[in-house]
């Protein structure tokens, strides 16, 4: 945390609303910094500890915060259509696969782990798995959820929800990263 506190400590400019696409190892300096300075934020970093949830929460009560695991619309939109299906095919299998590239560190990726923890909204008994091996049957409330690591994939999140009868599968793949960047403005302007 020690470098966050040394940049911006000497941050002289002036802001309207600060973006955050760091580490989450900075939250602490970074909430610090933004409630001393009444600037809004927009959280785009994924990976934060329990503390640093409790950090943003509570920075919540003073200044205007918003926090997203993927700033694109269309990952919002496949959020919502994943829980009506899930809703509506109540009985269905939950699986979650997502792509990046090779050089992302967590996994699953902060946005499957968002969709997943959407869809436990709709299926309160849900328990999430974090990848599959072994010779385990697959349990009626799992969500499963894989990751894949190769190359230079962007983003790609895929829901499948599939029952004995028939598979509706919600993909949503990023074609450039500038989405991301649109996205956290939106969110900006919207603070």
């Amino acid at each position: 945390g020690v470098p966050c506190y040394n940049s911006l400590e000497n941050v002289q400019e002036t802001a309207d609303c600060i973006i955050d696409y760091s580490n989450h190892i900075c939250t602490p300096a970074l909430m610090a910094y933004a409630v001393s300075k009444k600037l809004p934020v927009v959280i785009a970093t994924t990976g934060h500890t329990e503390e640093e949830l409790e950090i943003i929460r509570n920075a919540s009560k003073e200044i205007p915060v918003f926090l997203a695991a993927n700033m694109s619309l269309g990952v919002s939109l496949l959020v919502e259509l994943a829980k009506i299906t899930a809703k509506t095919m109540h009985d269905a299998d939950i699986e979650i696969v997502e792509k990046h590239h090779n050089r992302k560190l967590d996994a699953p990726s902060g946005t499957a782990l968002m969709i997943a923890n959407a869809l436990k909204q709709v299926r309160e008994k849900a328990n999430l798995v974090l990848g599959r091996s072994g010779f385990a049957k697959r349990e009626k409330d799992d969500i499963g959820i894989h990751a894949v690591r190769a190359g230079n994939i962007i983003g790609e999140h895929e829901v499948i929800i599939a029952t004995d009868y028939e598979t509706i599968t919600l993909k949503h793949e990023a074609h450039t990263r500038a989405l991301f960047a649109q996205g956290a403005v939106v969110a900006a302007e919207f603070l």
